[in-house]
């Protein structure tokens, strides 16, 4: 009896998805509160300035350049309600 080992590999791909936990089922560790993130205190990214200044301008309201990480998620989840972009 021979086995087609072909199937029993598992690609690369398969290996990252199973090992990355912001992909597939398990969404605990994407669903993190920003109070909980390790460099949640740290100035805020490049790409969360960008798009919180142009949420900010949609929305009408100033933009603060100097929120952390956290806080700049925070803000971001608001005006993406406010402005209905993003979810």
């Amino acid at each position: 009896m021979t086995t087609d080992r072909k199937n029993d590999r598992h690609t690369p791909q398969d290996a990252a998805h199973s090992d990355n936990p912001k992909i597939g089922e398990d969404t605990s560790n994407r669903d993190k509160d920003p109070e909980d993130w390790t460099t949640g205190d740290e100035p805020m990214t490049g790409a969360q300035a960008s798009y919180l200044k142009t949420l900010s301008e949609e929305a009408g309201e100033s933009f603060d350049s100097g929120l952390t990480k956290a806080e700049a998620s925070k803000r971001i989840d608001t005006l993406q309600e406010k402005t209905g972009r993003g979810k």
